[in-house]
């Protein structure tokens, strides 16, 4: 804009800027400046008044210095353009008449502002065009973004909080198990156990009086507590927790016990854990254990995740932290039982010590 307004002072002025009427003309240039320069300040309905009083402006200069100022009435037709954002045929419309005047008087200053004109045209086409096309692709898809990572927070809240309560229930149910196993052990075997201490209080007095009727007291005793062991057996192969059920709980157990030494740790399983074989669940255990303990002592690590993958014909388990890694991996005890299980477990582990310390293993589910 201000390009625009030294070229028209430039070929409109230049003789006579010491003159009464290039004096007026230069404070119209002025009020012409300040109504679109504060447009873009204002809101939409004060921007309109702005435009209507710049026209206003534009039709008196129009007067007072004629074709001098059709840069200036291109430039507003422009900017009205900009306050409408109509469609892209009436861009051309403001550069009609400076083509007019340039196609009438061949010489001159008309084919300066046709060009002049024209480049006004591109820069606004751009501007309106493009520009805000791609400010509008920008903006919707940083809505977009931001309404996945929404989901993405959303969902992921939601499955800590489902995968806490199925650990909740869980435990709750081994607690139920291990209620109802002592309330069974104590129904079934507690007559069973004291009859037999009655009747071997007995034998211990009938020893000497009735050996006979002694001895079968006795064999009545041990067919009695065969039974009860046989009891026993059978109470414990019903009431057995499910193995996969109390690995979860052990490791939420282990997930929690490093958040208490104020350490950020997170337990994520997929798929499931009722379909890996008992050994197999031992052996992840056992390592996820060692590995997290290791982790504690060596890493000085933030973060902790164990993560459990259960898939078709595989299972893959690794523990990985933030810590300060190893540039060289030496086994001691640790990480000797943990390549040992694995491998009695016919799986495979690697440990890898950059950015952190990583170990990870997979086993087949035969």
């Amino acid at each position: 804009m201000a390009l625009l307004i030294i070229i028209v002072i430039y070929t409109n002025f230049s003789c006579s800027l010491m003159t009464g009427a290039s004096v007026r003309v230069l404070l119209l240039l002025a009020f012409y400046i300040g109504f679109l320069t504060f447009r873009e300040l204002a809101d939409r309905k004060v921007q309109l008044l702005l435009l209507a009083a710049a026209g206003i402006v534009f039709c008196i200069l129009y007067k007072l210095i004629g074709s001098g100022a059709m840069l200036m009435g291109v430039f507003a037709g422009y900017e009205v353009l900009t306050y409408l954002k109509p469609r892209f045929s009436l861009y051309f419309v403001p550069v009609l008449p400076c083509l007019i005047m340039a196609l009438q008087n061949m010489g001159g200053n008309e084919h300066s502002y046709l060009v002049i004109s024209l480049l006004l045209m591109v820069i606004y086409l751009q501007n309106d065009k493009v520009v805000d096309f791609y400010a509008v692709r920008t903006k919707e898809n940083d809505l977009n973004e931001l309404s996945l990572k929404h989901d993405m927070d959303r969902k992921e809240h939601e499955m800590k909080e489902q995968l806490q309560k199925s650990l909740l229930m869980a435990e709750n149910q081994v607690l139920e198990e291990r209620t109802q196993l002592s309330q069974t052990l104590h129904d079934k075997l507690g007559h069973n156990i004291n009859g037999s201490v009655y009747q071997l209080e007995a034998v211990k007095v009938l020893m000497k009086k009735d050996p006979e009727r002694a001895g079968s007291m006795i064999q009545a005793v041990i067919d009695q507590l065969r039974t009860g062991m046989d009891e026993i057996r059978a109470i414990l192969r019903n009431k057995r927790p499910e193995k996969h059920r109390l690995a979860a709980v052990q490791l939420e157990r282990l997930c929690e016990d490093c958040r208490d030494k104020g350490i950020e740790a997170e337990l994520i399983t997929d798929g499931e854990l009722s379909a890996v074989p008992d050994n197999i669940l031992e052996v992840i255990l056992d390592n996820c254990f060692e590995a997290v303990s290791n982790s504690l002592k060596y890493a000085k690590c933030t973060k902790i995740i164990i993560n459990i993958c259960v898939m078709n014909k595989m299972v893959r388990c690794s523990i990985s932290d933030n810590g300060v890694g190893c540039p060289e991996i030496k086994d001691g005890m640790g990480l000797s039982g943990i390549r040992r299980r694995v491998r009695q477990a016919n799986g495979m582990v690697e440990i890898d010590p950059e950015m952190g310390f990583k170990v990870n293993m997979l086993f087949p589910m035969r």
